[in-house]
């Protein structure tokens, strides 16, 4: 499990490698409880200035592994499960260390989520992000729904959720859910350049910097992110969220009731 994701330190920086290649760094429950210990780790050094999130493979991360849809390690609720989930995603948005992340190929669902709980997002031209969880009979749920509004707009988050279709990255580049786009090689060098210019400013500059910027959009990214909580606890128990599942199972068109 130590080898799910990977975490070293240079200088002031340290970098987290989400390396799961196979699944796309798609993050079943031990991925995640490895993920959320390290950061956790990270943001608490006093010795670290900033995070660089990247990812070995093809993909940053497909999102929460299908093999362990619904399943729920620790015996517990949906609205704790999604709650405990939320809490990882606003560390990340509320913590003073500035956070870059390098995306590329798959960056779907929880790791689309992941992407935009970061600081900064520098992309190559493989990506593509979506926030697909309506094809799976439920919504976004640690953010999406805020985080990317804030980033692109309402409008076209509306169609990013209520389609689940993916963007390419230069869709993404134009609407703001990234901040640059490279060519695949160039993506580990631009990211890593760009974490280890911040990390190399005072700490104290870039913790009160990025909590300025954060007073615009923060409180209410939290708000709306509680929303998401309830709405995804009810959506867990309809009959249109079993029917979705089981049309996936059966690689079926679902037939949805609206219960």
């Amino acid at each position: 499990m130590s080898e799910m994701v990977l975490s070293e330190r240079e200088g002031a920086l340290r970098i987290l490698t989400l390396n799961r290649a196979e699944r796309h760094n798609a993050m079943d429950d031990a991925m995640s409880a490895l993920f959320q210990r390290l950061l956790g780790e990270a943001l608490d050094e006093d010795t670290t200035n900033a995070v660089l999130i990247r990812a070995a493979g093809k993909s940053f991360c497909s999102g929460r592994d299908t093999s362990v849809l619904g399943h729920r390690a620790r015996d517990e609720s949906d609205f704790h499960f999604v709650r405990r989930a939320q809490e990882g995603r606003l560390r990340m948005q509320e913590s003073t260390k500035p956070i870059v992340a390098a995306l590329k190929g798959g960056v779907i669902g929880g790791g689309c989520e992941l992407a935009l709980a970061a600081d900064i997002r520098v992309a190559d031209t493989t990506l593509k992000m979506a926030l697909p969880e309506i094809l799976y009979g439920v919504l976004p749920d640690t953010g999406g729904t805020q985080m990317m509004t804030a980033l692109v707009g309402p409008s076209r988050t509306k169609y990013l959720v209520l389609t689940g279709r993916p963007i390419d990255a230069a869709t993404a580049l134009e609407w703001g859910a990234v901040d640059f786009v490279v060519s695949p090689e160039e993506l580990d060098a631009r990211a890593l350049d760009i974490a280890r210019d911040i990390a190399a400013k005072p700490p104290i500059n870039l913790a009160m910097g990025k909590e300025m910027i954060n007073l615009m959009h923060g409180p209410a990214i939290r708000t709306g992110t509680r929303a998401e909580l309830y709405a995804q606890s009810y959506l867990f128990q309809t009959e249109d969220y079993r029917e979705a599942r089981t049309a996936l199972r059966e690689r079926r068109q679902p037939r949805y009731r609206g219960k």
